[in-house]
């Protein structure tokens, strides 16, 4: 016959065992989704593209080099005319003439003695393309400013099926071309990058280029002008550009080599759900929506 005692360990040792047993058999705590660090830091090579060389221009500002890369799918004539402007050493010495607080960063060559030849007065405006002129990403969510917005390679962008067309879209970083009210006064002279919250209302009004692939901080921590529109009061104000010229015509050790994430690409599709619905443990509430300018487009250093 069993002790008391005895028999006290015995159940003691079953309440112990059941007790281990009923932890173990916890499921394990999910797993929080990936944030878009760890989905870009697992992307695939594949999914990213360089830029293209020939179609980016770099912009040396006093405080460094502002890389930008154009669009000729979407403005191939107007894409043309820069690059032809650039390789005339056109926007040598040129300056920026205006910073407009939440606008734009807008540069131009001061010296009125550069005279562009006559065919190159007057450019028609390329506003749209047709849909059709480049693959198009679809963004899932709504957007105020046009039926259906998403990406061109990497580029903002927005369409209307019904009337066929397809354009960029001023988000952050956005370049276009200034122009009088004549829509064909813009010809390329005289550039622009959006520095402020997206002014989606000039989106079919002025022709817009490209994008701000790096140096965007050089562009919008200018000092702002005091004049209408932001413009400089004084010409000592305007901030010099030194040389403006297209990577594709610099030796390979002069270019800055970047990689700019595929929109096409399933890493994509997971960057831009993890932003519409942020798993950080900061957030309370989700959003299950992004805008098309807050939508990020990564870029990086080649490997």
């Amino acid at each position: 016959m069993m002790t008391d005692r005895r028999m006290a360990r015995i159940a003691s040792c079953a309440l112990l065992c059941a007790a281990s047993q009923l932890f173990a058999a916890d499921p394990p705590a999910p797993k929080a989704p990936p944030g878009m660090a760890e989905i870009l830091a697992a992307s695939p090579a594949g999914d990213w593209r360089a830029l293209m060389d020939e179609h980016t221009m770099y912009l040396q500002l006093p405080a460094g080099r502002v890389i930008i890369e154009m669009d000729p799918a979407l403005s191939p004539h107007a894409v043309a005319a820069i690059e032809a402007l650039v390789r005339m050493h056109y926007f040598d010495n040129a300056a920026v003439v205006r910073v407009q607080d939440n606008f734009v960063a807008q540069w131009v060559n001061p010296d009125t003695t550069r005279k562009l030849p006559d065919s190159m007065l007057t450019l028609a405006p390329e506003f749209t393309a047709p849909i059709g002129a480049a693959p198009f990403t679809v963004l899932p969510d709504r957007d105020g400013f046009a039926p259906e917005v998403g990406f061109v390679d990497g580029f903002a962008a927005a369409r209307d099926p019904k009337a066929g067309r397809m354009w960029l879209a001023h988000c952050y970083g956005a370049v276009g071309i200034g122009r009088d009210n004549d829509p064909a006064t813009g010809n390329g002279a005289e550039l622009y990058a959006v520095i402020g919250h997206a002014p989606r209302q000039l989106d079919r009004n002025v022709t817009v280029v490209g994008r701000v692939r790096q140096g965007m901080e050089l562009l919008a921590t200018l000092p702002r002008g005091t004049e209408a529109l932001g413009y400089y009061a004084k010409p000592s104000e305007n901030v010099p550009i030194s040389r403006v010229v297209m990577a594709g015509d610099l030796p390979a050790a002069e270019r800055t080599r970047l990689q700019v994430l595929r929109t096409d690409s399933k890493t994509f599709q997971e960057v831009v759900e993890a932003r519409r619905n942020r798993t950080d443990t900061w957030y309370i509430n989700k959003a299950g929506y992004i805008d098309l300018c807050n939508a990020p487009i990564p870029v990086r250093p080649a490997p």
